[in-house]
């Protein structure tokens, strides 16, 4: 055998080594129903129409709520967003951790309750009853537009609280907020 011959057969066997303990470029989707528990996985879907129970689970990545569909979050910790668009409900409580923000849009019901959100939480144009409390959340809380109620009550709020053309009114108190705004300025 040549030294060419070598040097190629030695570096190919090298590169793929290399190769075989990279980590992956391309982070997974979990898509599937029923319940996860203490589990970690890359980014979750929950496919339009389905039911989802996230209990103790870690996403790496970014939740994503299908239209009708229902996630319930219980003890989660979540490094990414949650996006949530035309979902039938979304329950996430007990202590849990969300890296980016959560944004709830046109969809049903919401309870966001004793969680941390290190970006914001915003409820926009949804028909079913909304709630966040009790929570940590780093950027602004918003809700506008809702229609089947508001209610805000003893969040710590690092930006602003920020209300617009819910009927009803958001309800609440025992808030704390830079700037509380409009319907939330009591709040």
């Amino acid at each position: 055998m040549s030294k060419i011959n070598i040097r190629l057969t030695i570096g190919a066997t090298v590169f793929g080594a290399f190769l075989a303990n990279a980590p992956s470029v391309f982070a997974e989707e979990t898509q599937c129903l029923g319940t996860i528990g203490a589990k970690t996985l890359d980014n979750i879907f929950v496919p339009d129409g389905q039911r989802y129970v996230l209990n103790g689970t870690r996403a790496k990545g970014s939740v994503v709520v299908g239209r009708g569909a229902t996630l319930t979050a219980t003890g989660v910790r979540i490094n990414g967003n949650v996006q949530v668009d035309g979902a039938h409900s979304v329950w996430l409580r007990n202590f849990s951790s969300v890296g980016g923000s959560i944004q709830i849009v046109q969809g049903g019901a919401a309870r966001i309750a004793t969680a941390s959100i290190e970006g914001d939480l915003l409820f926009d144009d949804n028909d079913g009853s909304v709630r966040a409390r009790d929570n940590s959340i780093g950027g602004n809380l918003q809700a506008f537009q809702n229609t089947g109620g508001v209610a805000i009550p003893n969040n710590v709020i690092g930006g602003n609280l920020q209300c617009k053309a819910n009927a009803p009114a958001p309800t609440g108190g025992g808030n704390q907020a830079s700037i509380k705004e409009d319907q939330c300025a009591r709040l």
